[in-house]
């Protein structure tokens, strides 16, 4: 389909013709793109939304979104990284290795300097140490336990043993269907 874009002035002779709602929504659409973009400027993105507005025919769309690409810029392709980063990023080991031994570190400290300081900082901080550890087990458990699952709520249980319509208790067999010959 031919948007407003592609309409040029002289294109087919249909530059005169009347454009849609449709049209100047899609061409507004086209601006919104390259404002996004970058390609326009706030004060210029306005003037050619208000002027889209305003249009009467193609011709007038095509002016207004004649210097911009119909489609959205090229992203790139997948997998690639978007641009070089400054600074490798930090890996999980390093950070859970930098979390458990901060506390060792300072009891390794306090007794091996008889710091009292270093020694009542140990002990400020040794509950919340073992609460992080608590925390984190029950999060590797949860993740554990929602890969096995595939993220499945178990089976609802079954009818047996419940009381099914007219007071009668469900038998294995029951719910095949009895044919009488007449």
């Amino acid at each position: 389909m031919a948007g407003p874009g592609n309409q040029m002035t002289g294109a087919g002779g249909h530059g005169h013709l009347r454009a849609s709602h449709a049209d100047r929504e899609q061409a507004i659409g086209t601006l919104k793109a390259a404002f996004v973009q970058g390609r326009l400027a706030k004060e210029e993105f306005d003037l050619r939304v208000g002027q889209t507005l305003a249009a009467r025919t193609y011709r007038e769309l095509a002016v207004l979104t004649a210097d911009l690409p119909a489609g959205p810029a090229a992203a790139p392709p997948p997998g690639q990284p978007a641009g070089a980063r400054a600074h490798p990023p930090v890996g999980q080991a390093v950070l859970v290795g930098t979390g458990v031994g901060i506390l060792p570190a300072i009891l390794m400290a306090a007794l091996l300097t008889g710091s009292d300081v270093l020694g009542e900082v140990f002990l400020l901080m040794a509950p919340w140490y073992l609460m992080a550890w608590i925390v984190a087990g029950a999060q590797m458990a949860a993740n554990w336990h929602d890969q096995r699952s595939r993220g499945q709520l178990p089976p609802r249980p079954g009818q047996r043993g419940r009381a099914r319509r007219g007071g009668q208790r469900s038998r294995p067999g029951d719910d095949l269907i009895r044919c009488v010959s007449a």
